[in-house]
């Protein structure tokens, strides 16, 4: 109770400043407006305050349950359409943000701070007031992590360098032409995907509460959406089938169990098929290899005749979400085969790709199993069109 007492005046005590020089930044803001000039950019800053508690998600996570306060900074940008995919996406807003905590105070997490950029996609909204959904991914950076000799208590994580990422779902009410306020609650997550164990990663749910103001008098366009002619690598309506091949590698901390890292090497591939501007559905074939595979199947007395014993093939089905060149691949697949499958027979990958060419990617995967991170790799990508109907949409 003494703790938490504590926790709360030294929170208030926080609250107090901030709030004062949140007040000073805006007002600043807004008296500078009638000398600015007009901005293109619509860019608009924000400040938050977050308040919530850590979801302990492993028993060994519950001795950190506490009053987690936090505040985040950002810079944004109210898109108008300049792109076709901003008109596609109800013209979100899309910024970076700093993000700060103090995890409760507790020594053996100490503190984190986060920088991701976000895009925040309107749900629902009119003229004053909308509904949104902001997803932002980033890097994350924990002061304390995981030692086995002087801090052997924190099994949450175990690097300083971490993946951030943010999901959070806001109302926001425009005060005036230059202000607007927010609410909202959601999900701040920091783990490394076992490139160094432990890591069980840290989930943080909050509430929050914001105040922003556009940075130079907004653009008169911002209120007049267009609807813009196609642009490189947009979707021109045109009905065809897309074969993907990636091959990614990474590596697998498992210094824990075996004293030792090992790599990873995946590829796949997808028949995929676009269904509208934003959106492809397909099914695929994977083909894995994991180094530790064999060497926990060693460490159990289970010999190993050769190597393809431990490659593990797989099927999934797919969904991925178009922003431009920029694209989320969420896959869920079943293991056909492969000796050692002790995390079980389903497996979840979120992949996010990056088109360097009209055909070739570069990506990021994360594998998991419900929600345990297995591995991260890196890799490159080559796509194959089929166009079986040439019709165009303007």
């Amino acid at each position: 109770m003494l703790k938490e007492k504590n926790d709360l005046d030294h929170f208030q005590l926080h609250i107090k400043h901030i709030l004062f020089l949140a007040l000073l930044l805006i007002s600043s803001l807004v008296m500078s407006q009638a000398h600015s000039p007009k901005t293109k950019h619509n860019l608009n800053a924000e400040f938050k305050i977050h308040y919530g508690f850590l979801w302990s998600h492993h028993l060994e996570l519950d001795r950190f349950q506490a009053h987690y306060p936090a505040f985040e900074f950002s810079i944004q940008k109210q898109t108008w359409g300049k792109h076709r995919w901003e008109s596609e996406y109800a013209y979100p807003l899309i910024g970076l943000s700093v993000w700060y905590s103090s995890l409760g105070s507790f020594e053996e997490i100490g503190s984190a701070i986060a920088v991701y950029p976000f895009i925040n996609f309107p749900l629902v909204r009119d003229d004053v007031q909308s509904f949104n959904f902001r997803l932002g991914l980033g890097l994350g950076y924990l002061s304390n992590h995981f030692d086995r000799l002087d801090n052997y208590k924190n099994f949450a994580i175990g690097s300083h360098l971490n993946v951030a990422g943010s999901l959070f779902f806001e109302y926001r009410r425009k005060w005036g032409r230059i202000v607007t306020l927010s609410t909202g609650f959601g999900l701040t997550h920091f783990s490394n995907g076992s490139i160094k164990t432990p890591n069980y990663g840290l989930n943080i749910l909050t509430a929050n509460i914001g105040v922003s103001a556009f940075i130079g008098r907004p653009n008169p366009k911002g209120s007049r959406k267009v609807f813009p002619e196609l642009y490189p690598f947009e979707f021109d309506g045109r009905r065809y089938l897309e074969v993907n091949f990636t091959f990614s590698m990474g590596t697998k901390d498992m210094s824990q169990q075996l004293g030792q890292r090992f790599m990873v090497y995946l590829f796949t591939a997808n028949l995929m098929k676009r269904v509208s501007y934003k959106s492809k559905v397909g099914i695929g074939l994977d083909l894995s290899y994991d180094a530790s595979d064999k060497a926990i199947l060693e460490w159990r007395g289970q010999p190993v005749e050769n190597e393809w014993q431990v490659l593990r093939p797989g099927v999934n089905i797919a969904y991925q979400l178009m922003i431009s060149r920029l694209s989320f691949l969420f896959q869920y697949g079943f293991h056909l085969a492969g000796k050692e499958r002790k995390e079980g027979d389903m497996y979840q990958r979120l992949t996010i790709k990056f088109l360097v060419t009209r055909n070739i990617f570069a990506n990021i995967a994360l594998n998991s199993h419900f929600g345990k991170a297995d591995y991260i790799a890196f890799g490159l990508g080559y796509k194959l069109r089929f166009i079986y109907k040439r019709k165009y949409k303007h």
